[in-house]
């Protein structure tokens, strides 16, 4: 396994549409590394496409800075629906270094998505899972936290922001 250098914001990178991931080796090996990586940083979320690979996949653990690992990879996830009620709390980002912004997200979320053995999964992520899987699928999306952000908001959280 390897650390990977985390792309950071306004990288153009961050900004596109990612590409369906396909499964093998490889692909194993990037879901190892971006593991590794996160936990590294230390996140609870890491996209592929913050690590320079465009492709539709991203790792995340909600639980281990409490001290439980629980590692999910997610290939190609679908958001099937969301839930009307909002939340909204900070959130940080890899990408965007000590920037903090209040983020609102869907309170719950149903996603379909594959192992890397490729089995297909299903699940209502609700609390921080929900929030956590919720930014890291806008990255594949091409969006960043600040895209969900007012404009004054955003001018705000780039205020003291250093690329």
């Amino acid at each position: 396994m390897a650390l990977l250098p985390i792309l950071r914001w306004p990288d153009p990178r961050l900004s596109t549409r990612c590409a369906p991931a396909e499964f093998g080796p490889d692909l194993d090996r990037l879901a190892a590394d971006m593991l590794e990586t996160m936990y590294d940083a230390p996140g609870r979320g890491l996209a592929a496409p913050q690590v320079g690979v465009l492709l539709r996949l991203f790792v995340m653990d909600v639980t281990w800075k409490e001290g439980t690992a629980d590692p999910l990879v997610m290939v190609n996830p679908e958001l099937l629906w969301s839930s009307d009620t909002r939340v909204e709390g900070p959130e940080g980002c890899l990408s965007i270094p000590d920037v903090t912004t209040l983020v609102p997200r869907a309170e719950s979320i149903r996603l379909r998505w594959s192992a890397l053995d490729g089995s297909v999964q299903e699940a209502t992520l609700t609390g921080m899972a929900a929030i956590c899987a919720q930014h890291e699928y806008d990255h594949l999306d091409g969006l960043v936290t600040l895209d969900r952000l007012t404009p004054e908001a955003r001018a705000e959280a780039l205020a003291g922001y250093a690329a």
